[in-house]
Order: C-alpha cells, then sequence, then structure tokens
C-alpha cells in the first residue's frame, strides 16, 4: 500500500494543482519561515524552502511522503514577494512592465519514515507586456492577487499581462510543478496512474 501523501502547504492554489493527480492527501501548513538568507540567490531560497516545509512536518508525519513547494521570483537579481496589498501590486506590476521575470517553483517529495528526499525546480521565465498603470488597476481590481508572488494569477486573468512565457511545465507558474512532481512520486513507488 502506498504511503499517504502530506502536502506540506496552506495554499489553495497548490491543493487545488495536486487534486488534479487524483491522489488522495491531506494538507498541513508547515509553519517556516521564509526570510531568504542573506544573499540567497532565488533558486536557491526555492529549492531550500520546498526541502524546509516538507521536513517540518516530518515529525507529525513520521510514515508519509510529504510534499513541500515553493517559488521565487526575480527580477534584476532582486526577489519579487507576495505584495500582501494592493499599493505594493501595482508598485511591482509596474516595475515587470515591459520586462522578463524569472520564476523558480521547486518541490521536494521527502520519504518521513527513512528521511531520504527527492527535488527538482522548474525555471519559468515570463515575459510581461507594457502595462498602462489603468491596465494594472483594473486588472488589480477584477483579480486582487495580494496572496501571489509578481502580483498575478496566472490561471485566471493574469496571463493577459505577459507577451509570452517560456516553461517546461505550465503548472509550475501556478506554485507545483505537476509534471515534476509526479515523476518525483514514482521515484517513491507512486503512481497517479
Amino acid at each position: 500500500m502506498a504511503a499517504t501523501l502530506v502536502l506540506a502547504s496552506s495554499s489553495p492554489y497548490r491543493k487545488a494543482l495536486l487534486a488534479r493527480l487524483g491522489l488522495p492527501f491531506v494538507a498541513v501548513s508547515p509553519d517556516t519561515d521564509e526570510t531568504p538568507l542573506p544573499g540567497e540567490p532565488g533558486q536557491s531560497l526555492a529549492e531550500r524552502l520546498a526541502v524546509c516545509k516538507a521536513g517540518a512536518l516530518s515529525e507529525d508525519y513520521p510514515e508519509q511522503l510529504i510534499i513541500g513547494s515553493d517559488q521565487v521570483a526575480v527580477l534584476d537579481k532582486g526577489i519579487i514577494g507576495k505584495p500582501g496589498d494592493p499599493d505594493t501590486a501595482l508598485e511591482q506590476l509596474r516595475r515587470q512592465s515591459g520586462q522578463t521575470v524569472r520564476f523558480y517553483t521547486s518541490v521536494a517529495v521527502l520519504d518521513s519514515a527513512n528521511g531520504r528526499y527527492q527535488l527538482a525546480t522548474d525555471k519559468t521565465l515570463v515575459t510581461f507586456r507594457t502595462l498602462s498603470d489603468d491596465e494594472i488597476r483594473r486588472y488589480l481590481a477584477r483579480e486582487a492577487p495580494y496572496d501571489c508572488a509578481g502580483s498575478f494569477k496566472m490561471e485566471g486573468l493574469g496571463i493577459a499581462l505577459f507577451r509570452q512565457i517560456e516553461s517546461l511545465d505550465p503548472t509550475a507558474l501556478m506554485g507545483l510543478p505537476l509534471i515534476a512532481l509526479a515523476r518525483l512520486l514514482r521515484e517513491f513507488g507512486v503512481s497517479a496512474i
């Protein structure tokens, strides 16, 4: 019998993505400090946090496969976080207008019974159209993406902000790279099909 899956996340976006695989799971917030280390590059931060989130639940779930994931957006070597409010979202989208932003989305699968884990990272390049302040304000009023890195929801109207997306996995930009996750789960003997 396959181990029970635990998603180390309170994100409704990650829950919805994992549900696509049709595997039973529980979602639990890992309560992890997401502060970058001094000088930590975006990809390293995403990978460290994915592993830390999975590990944070290992004592409470000692016989399960635990999935941790994190996404970090980078523009000009600076990390773009979740805006949290309309003013910050407006400024983020102004900065991203006409620019290419790198999104690193990492996923770790930890076997809490033995401490073995596998890690994968997707790099997605998002090139924004040149956006007017009116377009940005209308977008924010319609979608309120204040809990999303980069101030947009790709699975919603946010797609209209882009000129192009380059990625190996279309679900990565939504917060959980399902192609990579399905591969990692197969390495632990769990298949969605």
